[in-house]
C-alpha cells in the first residue's frame, strides 16, 4: 500500500525508444500471458509501478520511464472495473493458480469496502496454501487493512497512513462526524495491537519489526518513501 498504501512498463513505440516499445507490448499483451495476470499489470501500472506484460518489474533507465500513476478519481473507476473483471473470472473458475490468487489478492487490496479487504486476505492465504511464499506480505496487509476498515486495530503494521485518511475511512458513513472533520497533519499506524503477535511472525510475513516500522513512519512523515519497507529478501 502502498500512505500506505491507502502503497508496468510503458511498451515501445516505432519512434526507436525502449519506453516506446513497452507502450506497444502493454496494448497488445502476449496471448500467453493469463487474463487474472493482465488485470494485475494494469492494476499496477495505474499506480506507477514499472512492469514487464508478464509482471516482472523493470529498473527505470533514462530510456525507460515508470508509467503515469492516474488521478484517483479515475483510479478508482478504474479499480471497480478490474474487481468486476476478477469476480467474473472466480465465478467462472478460471482463477486457478498460486500467481493468479496472488494477483487477485491485490486487485481486491485496492477495494473500497470492508468485504473487498476480506476477500483480498481470503485469496491471499489461497495463494499461500497453492504454494506461492510471496504471498505472505500481502496476507498481512490485506488483513491489517481489512481490521482498519472495521474500526479495529491492525496486527502486523502494513498500514501507514494519514491522520486525515484515517479519519475520512472511519467516518466517511457520519455525516455528523463528518462536520467536525478537521485536517490534521502527519502519519499513523494507529489504531495498532503491537503486542499481538511477535516480531518473529512479523518477519515471517515480510513485515519489518516494530522498531524498523517507527523508522519508516519516522521516514514517510518526512515525505520519503522508506527502503526498508519490507525486510531483506521479501518480495510481494
Amino acid at each position: 500500500m502502498k500512505i500506505m498504501r491507502f502503497l508496468p512498463i510503458f511498451t515501445l513505440l516505432m519512434c526507436g525508444s525502449i519506453s516506446c516499445i513497452a507502450q506497444t507490448q502493454q496494448e497488445k499483451p502476449s496471448s500467453n500471458i493469463s487474463q487474472m495476470r493482465q488485470i494485475y499489470v494494469q492494476d499496477q501500472r495505474d499506480r506507477g509501478v514499472l512492469l514487464s506484460d508478464a509482471g516482472q518489474q523493470i529498473k527505470p533507465t533514462a530510456n525507460i520511464k515508470p508509467p503515469q500513476q492516474l488521478d484517483g478519481a479515475t483510479r478508482m473507476k478504474r479499480d471497480a472495473a478490474r474487481r468486476q473483471q476478477v469476480r467474473v473470472l472466480l465465478k467462472a473458475g478460471e482463477v486457478t493458480t498460486a500467481q493468479d490468487f496472488h494477483d487477485a489478492a491485490f486487485i481486491f487490496q485496492h477495494g473500497d469496502s470492508p468485504n473487498d479487504y476480506l476477500l483480498a486476505h481470503i485469496l491471499a492465504v489461497e495463494a499461500i496454501v497453492r504454494g506461492d511464499a510471496s504471498s505472505k506480505w500481502i496476507s498481512a496487509s490485506t488483513l491489517d487493512r481489512y481490521l482498519h476498515s472495521i474500526g479495529k486495530p491492525q496486527i502486523f503494521g502494513t498500514q501507514y497512513l494519514s491522520h486525515d485518511f484515517l479519519y475520512i475511512q472511519q467516518h466517511k458513513n457520519d455525516s455528523t462526524a463528518m462536520s467536525k472533520f478537521k485536517p490534521q497533519p502527519g502519519m499513523t499506524q494507529q489504531p495498532y495491537n503491537e503486542l499481538l503477535i511477535p516480531d518473529s511472525l512479523r518477519l515471517d510475513y515480510c513485515v519489518p519489526n516494530l522498531m524498523q516500522q517507527k523508522k519508516n513512519l519516522e521516514e514517510f512523515e518526512q515525505g520519503k518513501y522508506p527502503e526498508e519497507i519490507m525486510p531483506a529478501g521479501c518480495t510481494r
